[in-house]
């Protein structure tokens, strides 16, 4: 038991206490799994034809899949927040286009949303990008970021988050062949209304944005240019990322910059501190014959005003 608490440890970076020690958190759990075994990654590679990145294959080894969720307490009552997952192997499934043997004829499919125009294909991918660097993220424009994905044969594209029905985190291999075995892979978000967002180079970084964005609802949307729902967005301002700095959004720079934190991680992190009860003070002050006089009652933290 003690072993299994110290690697749920080592795989949260401590998020769980962190999360326990915020007003109104409740019911913060890390759902134990087993490792997989390494003849089902095996299996799953000469299944799709794919070469597992090195470090979600460490993952895997380590823990088939993983879930964190976290509510918080309103009226007596626990609220879902917070969810943090990644697919186990067996869940780790090819998006597929949806198979025509009971449609209509022509009825259209994901491969017609394809485009073949140079400039529209990167253009979307270009809008948004999580780039970790310095000890810092940042929400930036970027010439470096790859194409979209196709939703044909050119693309073997894979589910790690269903992010609870608002979208799909994807393990995305591009310039595929057939019979030809895929090695490089993307860390993509695919949106709503099925348009793409790169994400990041590998899991490992998409692995600690996860964590630092705490499982927030839609919080992937972030690196989108419209962003979350302003729902979303309230629970962000409630228990903001993990983060130091974000750059705002290049189609509106002054929009929402106020729900972005700036916290230290290295605070962060450290064991709940006393907060210092502040001292009840009570002063009076008159303003002469005639005058109306204030007195100040300083109540906790609000201060109130009696005339």
């Amino acid at each position: 038991m003690e072993e299994k608490k110290g690697v749920a440890e080592r795989l949260t970076l401590g998020i769980t206490r962190l999360l326990e020690s915020m007003p109104g958190v409740a019911d913060a759990r890390c759902a134990e799994r087993e490792p997989a075994e390494k003849r089902s990654l095996l299996s799953w590679e000469q299944k799709n034809t794919c070469i597992l990145p090195e470090d979600l294959r460490d993952f895997y080894l380590t823990t088939d899949g993983f879930t964190l969720t976290w509510s918080v307490k309103l009226d007596d009552e626990c609220v879902p927040v917070g969810c943090m997952m990644i697919n186990s192997v067996a869940r780790l499934r090819q998006l597929h286009p949806p198979s025509t043997l009971f449609s209509l004829p022509n009825a259209p499919t994901l491969a017609d949303l394809n485009w073949d125009g140079d400039s529209t294909e990167s253009g979307n991918a270009k809008l948004s990008i999580a780039h970790w660097g310095g000890g810092f993220l940042s929400w930036r424009q970027s010439e470096d970021c790859p194409a979209v994905p196709h939703f044909d044969s050119r693309s073997r594209i894979f589910e790690l988050d269903s992010c609870s029905g608002n979208g799909k985190v994807c393990l995305v291999y591009r310039n595929c062949s057939q019979g030809v075995v895929a090695q490089q892979s993307h860390i993509w978000f695919l949106d709503r209304s099925l348009y793409w967002h790169y994400l990041t180079p590998t899991f490992t970084s998409y692995y600690r944005l996860m964590l630092t964005h705490l499982g927030l609802p839609e919080w992937q949307y972030s690196f989108t240019p419209y962003g979350p729902s302003p729902q979303a967005k309230q629970w962000e301002s409630l228990y903001p990322p993990l983060t130091f700095q974000r750059e705002p959004s290049p189609v509106d720079p002054a929009a929402d910059t106020h729900f972005y934190n700036k916290l230290d991680p290295t605070r962060a992190f450290k064991g709940k501190s006393k907060v210092a009860t502040p001292k009840k003070k009570q002063s009076q002050t008159q303003s002469g014959p005639g005058g109306s006089g204030k007195s100040h009652v300083s109540v906790g933290k609000h201060a109130v005003i009696r005339r």
